[in-house]
């Protein structure tokens, strides 16, 4: 590929070139040849464009396009690696076209610059992964309602502050997570509409007086508008930094689960089992198996907040309009996309065949406790007394118990009934896990009708969904 001097990158205002450092410190070509494809379409949509409105012929627009797409069967063909000199993506894409047709290719910049190009790139580049996470985040939904609807059936124990609350449906625990993931996927079709918006043709700052037509452009790209303030235009960032906070609440939600799976798969819960397919051992100990997948997701968040951070760092002090401290957006924007779509693949992976859930442990475990003492105080409600000296009562009672070692289930009904005169024998029915948790049919509860219809609405969601 025949490539030009750094010197004359620029006008002739500069009489030298960069120093080799300072080269190697501004180029962007290392990470921004990722647009290259993106590149290449808004160029081909701007030619047209200059073709449409005469500012070129549409011979000269024709041959354009042929050599930009010439460059793009050279980058396929694994024949395109332009080097530091070429400094960014853009440069490098209109050196090679100059190389390929002379003259011609240097009027593809006309009414252009490189402050709304990379604008474009980067925006429908974002385009395209949001598409791809909302499709990875589908899967990890279906993943997790196979494994709710093979489980409708199985109890968990439910936890506030880590301790043992109430026995609830395991599906209806699965399902809290679909939930979160169909948040997310809200928050990144609502993000893709600001997304979607055309910058090219704000030029540098200001606009252009070149008569071009900004809104052809963005019809062809597949923009839903165009920016309304040429500054805005070039200087607006808000949507990587919305697209960061969203991914990073992607990653709080795989995270909260990842420290889920990781407690349910220790000795001490037992409460799922690790599959050869998503687990590793001990160099040492030879009986271990490591929760690596949701150990690395719930590490790589860390990756993905420092992203948001770090953009949120970068612009907060920057004038208006164009500055190359934006040049440190695609490198963020780039890892926190990798990251999301790597942790979400791994956590459906995970759930399709990384564990297997324990039915018997979970059984005992939710029979092993005072769960269900809410339900005793519920029970008493029904009978007409007061919620709080119902509490009150159950409360004193379940500390007899524990001073003697026993569960509610093993008191006999004299107890319950020197308790409080409204006890009867089907008291035992209404503290059994199974019927505590059938019992809460409150809209959205965990009983198991109720979580019924929660998968078949999650289902209905999903269906023809790609």
């Amino acid at each position: 590929m025949a490539v030009e001097s750094s010197s004359s990158t620029w006008s002739q205002r500069f009489e030298e070139g960069l120093h080799p450092a300072i080269e190697r410190f501004n180029a962007s070509i290392g990470f921004d040849i990722t647009l290259l494809q993106h590149d290449l379409d808004g160029s081909i949509a701007h030619a047209r464009m200059l073709a449409s409105t005469g500012v070129i012929t549409a011979e000269e627009a024709e041959q354009l396009v042929v050599g930009l797409e010439q460059v793009r069967s050279e980058a396929a063909a694994g024949q395109f690696n332009p080097g530091l000199d070429d400094e960014d993506v853009h440069f490098a894409v209109e050196r090679r076209l100059i190389a390929i047709l002379g003259p011609l290719g240097k009027k593809l910049h006309t009414g252009r610059s490189r402050n709304d190009q990379v604008g474009t790139d980067l925006r429908l580049w974002l385009r395209g992964q949001i598409d791809a996470i909302d499709s990875a985040l589908v899967r990890f939904e279906r993943a997790l309602l196979d494994q709710a609807e093979a489980h409708a059936e199985v109890m968990i124990p439910g936890y506030t502050h880590l301790q043992r609350a109430q026995p609830i449906c395991l599906a209806h625990h699965l399902l809290a997570y679909v939930e979160m993931a169909e948040r997310d996927r809200a928050r990144l079709r609502d993000l893709r509409k600001r997304v979607n918006i055309c910058p090219l043709g704000a030029a540098a700052l200001a606009g252009t007086p070149v008569p071009i037509d900004r809104r052809h452009t963005a019809v062809a790209l597949g923009f839903d508008d165009v920016y309304a303030n040429s500054l805005d235009a070039v200087s607006d960032r808000d949507f990587a930094v919305e697209f960061s906070a969203a991914a990073s609440l992607v990653m709080v939600h795989l995270s909260r689960l990842s420290e889920e799976v990781i407690l349910w798969a220790s000795e001490e819960f037992s409460f799922v089992k690790l599959t050869d397919r998503c687990a590793t051992g001990s160099s040492l100990m030879p009986q271990k198996k490591n929760p690596d997948v949701p150990e690395l997701v719930r590490g790589k968040c860390g990756r993905v907040f420092g992203h948001l951070q770090g953009l949120l760092v970068m612009i907060k002090g920057l004038p208006l309009a164009y500055n190359k401290d934006f040049q440190e957006d695609k490198e963020a924007l780039f890892d926190a996309v990798a990251t999301t779509l790597a942790c979400l693949e791994a956590m459906a992976i995970l759930f399709e065949e990384g564990l297997q859930f324990r039915p018997e442990r979970l059984e005992a475990a939710v029979g092993s406790d005072f769960s269900n003492a809410t339900d005793v105080a519920d029970y008493l409600v029904a009978k007409g007394v007061p919620f709080r000296e119902a509490y009150q009562l159950v409360g004193g009672l379940v500390k007899g118990c524990l001073q003697e070692g026993i569960l509610l289930r093993d008191l006999p009904l004299e107890r319950w009934q020197q308790l409080h005169p409204g006890f009867e024998a089907d008291i035992y029915e209404a503290i059994h896990p199974r019927q505590v948790v059938a019992a809460r049919r409150s809209e959205g509860g965990t009983a198991f009708d109720q979580v019924r219809l929660q998968l078949g609405r999650a289902r209905v969601r999903l269906e023809g969904v790609a």
